[in-house]
C-alpha cells in the first residue's frame, strides 16, 4: 500500500479528471502487484503436486491483465495527491485488493463462493481472522500460504495508513501523529521512503523471529511460517481448524502471545528505539497502558480461570495470557474454548473486542491510543468542575493535545459505536440470535475475528452465516479498518457534489 502514498504531497483540492486517473492508475499497479504475488502460493503448489497451482497461475493472469490495463489506459504525469483524492484512493485501494484477491478461493479445489471468497480475503487483507473455511488441516499448502500471504500484505497496508496517510487526514485525532512522522517543511512526505523501508525492515525482522519462535517451541516449518505471520500482522489465520489449540503445546501459546504482543506495538517504536532517544521509548504513554492493561486483563481472567475450571496453574495463565492478548490485540488466535468458562469471561473477552493495541501496529478496534485521550480528557473536565479559574491541559507523550485531537477522538468513538449499533441491528434482521449478531459485529468491525457463542465462538466459525450477514460483516471489516470515516466520507453525497 506504501506506493500509493509515495509520490507527492497532499494538498486540498477537488478532485478533477486527472485525479481520477491518478487513483486509478495507482490501484491498477496495486492490483499487478497482487498478481504478482499469487504466484508464491501458486509454486508452493507446483512443489507439492496439488493441482491448484493453476488456479492461482490463472487468477494471477487476470489480476495483472486488469490492473496493467487499468494502470496503461489511465497512464499521465504524477500529479499531487489530495486530501479529496486520498479518502477515494485508499478505499478503492482496498476494494480492489479484495476484489480480486477472492479469485483464487473461487476457482481452487475448495470452489468457494464468491460470498464466501470475498468474506475471507477481506478477513485476510484486514488482518481480522474471521473464517469460512473448513478442513484446513487437510487444505493444500497454496491456499494456507494464500490466507497468510493475504494478512501479512495487510498488516504492511495497515501500519502505513496509520503512520502516513491518516494523520494528513485528521481521522480520529491521528492528527497528533503528524508532526512525529514527517518534518515540518513544506514536504510533509520527504520522510515517507525512509520510514516505508525501515518499517519493512523491521516487519520483516519481528516476521522472522516470530516464525523461529514458533519453529523452535515444536512447530513444523511450515506451520511455523505461517502463524509467524499472521501473528505478527495479528491477523489469526491459522492453517488447523481448532486454531492453536490443535498444537497442545504451553510454549507455542507463549511464543504466539509474545508475538501478538510485539505486533501490537507501533512499529515506530521499535525504529526509534534503534534510531532515537532511550527515554522517550521507555515513556511511550499508549505503550505503558497497553501493557498494564494486558496484566490486568490476563491477571482478571487466569484468576477466573483458574478457580472455576479444572485446569492446573500453568494451563490456566497460558490459556487466558494467550486468549486474551489475542482479543487485546484483535488477532483472532484461540486455544480452548473459553465461552465454556461462564459468564465473567465472555463478558471480558466482549469488552477486549473494543480495546485494541497501539496506533502505528496492525491492531484494530478503538486503539489504546484513544481510550487514552478520552481518559485525559474526562480527567480534565473534572479538574474544571472543581478548579475551574486553573488551566488543564491534557498531555499525551509529553506533548499537549488539543481541543481538536480530543474533538476528533470523541467523535470517531461516537461513530464507531453508532455503527456497531446499525450493523448489529442489520445482521440481526439476517435471522441470527442476539449473542451472534453483537458478538460478529463485534468482533469484525475490530478486526478480532471469532466472535461469541456456537455459531461464530472459537469452536465454530462464520460459515453457517446467511449470506447477507456475511457481506455486512465484510463491510464492518472494512470499515473498522479504514478508522470508519475513511468510508463514511465516500458515503456523504456532499463529496461527490463538489
Amino acid at each position: 500500500m506504501s506506493a500509493a502514498f509515495d509520490a507527492a504531497p497532499v494538498r486540498r483540492a477537488a478532485i478533477g479528471q486527472g485525479s481520477r486517473r491518478q487513483v486509478l492508475l495507482i490501484v491498477g499497479v496495486l492490483l499487478v502487484i497482487l498478481g504478482i504475488g499469487m504466484v508464491i502460493p501458486a509454486l508452493c503448489d507446483l512443489a507439492t503436486g496439488h493441482p491448484d497451482w493453476s488456479a492461482f497461475l490463472g487468477s494471477a493472469a487476470v489480476t495483472v491483465f486488469v490492473g496493467a490495463a487499468l494502470a496503461l489506459t489511465c497512464w499521465a504525469p504524477p500529479e499531487a495527491i489530495t486530501v479529496r483524492q486520498t479518502f477515494l484512493l485508499t478505499t478503492l485501494s482496498w476494494l480492489a485488493a479484495c476484489a480480486f484477491g477472492a479469485l483464487p478461493f473461487v476457482f481452487s479445489s475448495y470452489h468457494l463462493s464468491y460470498t464466501d471468497a470475498f468474506f475471507e480475503t477481506v478477513s485476510g487483507l484486514s488482518t481480522t481472522g474471521a473464517t469460512v473455511m473448513v478442513g484446513l488441516d487437510q487444505a493444500p499448502a497454496g491456499l494456507l500460504i494464500w490466507r497468510s500471504l493475504l494478512t501479512w500484505l495487510g498488516g504492511i497496508g495497515i501500519i502505513v495508513m496509520a503512520i502516513v496517510v491518516l494523520p494528513f487526514l485528521r481521522v480520529g485525532g491521528m492528527q497528533l501523529f503528524r508532526t512525529e512522522n514527517s518534518d515540518n517543511s513544506q514536504r510533509p512526505f520527504a520522510q515517507v521512503r525512509r520510514m516505508a523501508l525501515a518499517i519493512v525492515v523491521v516487519y520483516l525482522l519481528l516476521t522472522m523471529a516470530s516464525a523461529v519462535g514458533f519453529r523452535i517451541a515444536g512447530m513444523g516449518a511450515f506451520d511455523a511460517l505461517n502463524h509467524g505471520m499472521t501473528a505478527i500482522a495479528t491477523g489469526g489465520f491459522s492453517t488447523k481448524d481448532t486454531s492453536l489449540g490443535w498444537f497442545g503445546s504451553l510454549p507455542i501459546l507463549w511464543v504466539a502471545t509474545v508475538s501478538m504482543l510485539a505486533g501490537a506495538l507501533p512499529l515506530t517504536w521499535y525504529i526509534r528505539g534503534v534510531m532515537g532517544p532511550r527515554d522517550g521509548v521507555a515513556r511511550d504513554n499508549q505503550v505503558l497502558a497497553l501493557l498494564a492493561v494486558t496484566v490486568l486483563a490476563v491477571g482478571a481472567m487466569t484468576a477466573w480461570a483458574y478457580s472455576t475450571q479444572p485446569l492446573p496453574f500453568a494451563e490456566a495463565l497460558s490459556h487466558s495470557a494467550l486468549n486474551v492478548v489475542s482479543m487485546l490485540t484483535a488477532t483472532g488466535f484461540v486455544s480452548i474454548d473459553y465461552g465454556q468458562w461462564g459468564g465473567f469471561a465472555v463478558v471480558l473477552i466482549f469488552c477486549l473486542y473494543f480495546v485494541g493495541g497501539c496506533t502505528g501496529s496492525t491492531t484494530g478496534s478503538v486503539k489504546i491510543f484513544r481510550w487514552y485521550v478520552l481518559a485525559g480528557a474526562l480527567r480534565r473536565q473534572i479538574l474544571r468542575m472543581m478548579m475551574p479559574n486553573r488551566i488543564h491541559v491534557a498531555r499525551f507523550n509529553g506533548r499537549p493535545v488539543g481541543e481538536d485531537v480530543a474533538a476528533s477522538v470523541a467523535n470517531f468513538v461516537i461513530a464507531y459505536f453508532l455503527s456497531f449499533g446499525v450493523l448489529s441491528l442489520a445482521v440481526s434482521a439476517t435471522g441470527l440470535d442476539l449473542l451472534t449478531s453483537i458478538s460478529a459485529v463485534a468482533a469484525c468491525l475490530a478486526g478480532a475475528g471469532p466472535g461469541l457463542g456456537p455459531l461464530v465462538g472459537p469452536a465454530g466459525n462464520y460459515q453457517p452465516l446467511p449470506g447477507v450477514a456475511k457481506w455486512l460483516l465484510c463491510f464492518a471489516m472494512l470499515l473498522g479498518r479504514l478508522e470508519i470515516f475513511t468510508i463514511l466520507v465516500l458515503l456523504s453525497p456532499s463529496y461527490w457534489r463538489r
